[in-house]
C-alpha cells in the first residue's frame, strides 16, 4: 500500500475516534465542572482540527509538479505536520498546565457526579485505543519485516508520526484524567483533579516537542531511507554497461524520491550506447521503485 493510503486511513481513524470523544468529554466538563475532563476535552478538540490539516496536507501534496514548483508538493505535508506539532503544543499542553495551574490557585469548583466524568473517560480510553489500532495497522503496512523502534527513528511519513504521536498522548492523557478525577472523587481534595490537568499538558508537550523535531529534520532535507538507498545502489552497480558508481543522492520528497546518480561508464560505448543504457536504467528504477518520481544522472565516460 502506498504511503498515501496509509496515511489517510490513519488520519480517519484518528478524526472519527476524536470527534465523538471531543463532544463526550466536553459534554462531561461542563456537567461535572472538572477541570482535566475540560482540558482533555480541548485536547481532542484540538486533535480533530489537526487531522483536518493532516488531510489538507496530504491532498495538496498529490497536487502536479508546475513551472514554480518542478519537484512537486510532497513536502507541503511536512509543513502542515509541523504545524500540527505546533497546535499540540500550545492549544493542547500549554492551555492544560494553564487550567490545572488556575484551579489550583483556589478557583476550582465542586465536582458534580464525577462518575459521569469517569464514564465518558473510560468509554474514550476503548476509542482512542480503537485508533491507536488502527494507526499501528497502517504503520505495520509500511514498515514490513523492519522493527517498529527502527520504522520510527527513520520513516518519513510525517504524517503517521504525527497521527502516531497524538494517539499515544491522548492515551496517557486520558489514563491520567482518569486516575486523577477517581482520586478526586474518592478523597474530596480538588486539587488531585487540577494536578491531573497539569500532567496531562506536560505529557502534550513532551510528544509535540518530540514530533517538531522528527519533522524539522524532513523540512530540512532528508535522504531516502537507508535500506532503499542501498537497494538503488544495487541496482545500479548491477548495470553491465556501467563501471563504477561514484555518487548517488537521495532526497525525501513527501512521499516520492528524487535520485541523482553521478557514474562511471564502462570503457568503449558510444555515446549512443551510453545514452540508451542510462535511459534503460532510468525505466528500470522507476519501474521497480516506484517511489522514486525523479532521476538526475551525471555520465563519467571512460578513457
Amino acid at each position: 500500500m502506498s504511503d498515501h493510503g496509509s496515511s489517510a486511513k490513519a488520519i480517519l481513524y484518528a478524526f472519527i475516534a476524536n470527534l465523538g470523544i471531543a463532544l463526550a468529554k466536553l459534554g462531561a466538563a461542563l456537567y461535572t465542572h472538572s477541570g482535566s475532563m475540560l482540558a482533555e476535552s480541548i485536547h481532542s478538540f484540538a486533535d480533530c482540527g489537526n487531522q483536518v490539516l493532516l488531510f489538507v496536507g496530504l491532498r495538496q501534496a498529490q497536487k502536479p509538479p508546475d513551472a514554480k514548483h518542478p519537484l512537486g508538493y510532497g513536502k507541503v505535508t511536512y509543513f502542515w505536520s509541523f504545524v500540527v506539532a505546533l497546535l499540540l503544543f500550545s492549544m493542547g499542553g500549554v492551555f492544560s498546565i494553564y487550567e490545572g495551574w488556575h484551579k489550583l490557585g483556589g478557583h476550582a469548583g465542586e465536582l458534580n457526579k464525577p462518575w459521569v466524568a469517569l464514564a465518558v473517560l473510560g468509554v474514550s480510553i476503548a476509542l482512542e485505543f480503537g485508533s491507536l489500532l488502527g494507526c499501528l495497522k497502517e504503520v505495520t503496512k509500511l514498515r514490513g519485516d523492519r522493527s517498529f523502534g527502527y520504522w520510527l527513528r527513520n520513516t518519513r511519513n510525517a504524517e503517521l508520526v504525527v497521527v502516531l504521536g497524538e494517539d499515544v498522548a491522548a492515551l496517557i492523557g486520558l489514563a491520567i484524567a482518569f486516575v486523577f478525577v477517581a482520586l478526586a472523587t474518592v478523597t474530596g481534595n480538588l486539587a488531585f483533579d487540577a494536578i491531573g490537568s497539569i500532567a496531562i499538558g506536560i505529557v502534550l508537550v513532551c510528544v509535540s516537542i518530540f514530533v517538531a523535531v522528527r519533522i524539522k529534520g524532513l523540512i530540512v532535507g532528508r535522504s531516502a531511507e537507508e535500506d532503499l538507498q542501498e537497494a538503488l545502489r544495487a541496482e545500479v552497480d548491477s548495470d553491465p554497461n556501467i563501471d563504477a558508481l561514484l555518487n548517488a543522492i537521495t532526497l525525501q520528497m513527501g512521499p516520492d524520491v528524487m535520485l541523482a546518480l553521478k557514474v562511471k561508464m564502462c570503457a568503449g560505448l558510444s555515446l549512443d550506447d551510453a545514452v540508451a543504457a542510462l535511459n534503460a536504467l532510468e525505466r528500470r528504477i522507476k519501474t521497480k521503485f516506484p517511489e522514486v518520481t525523479w532521476i538526475f544522472v551525471e555520465p563519467d565516460v571512460a578513457d
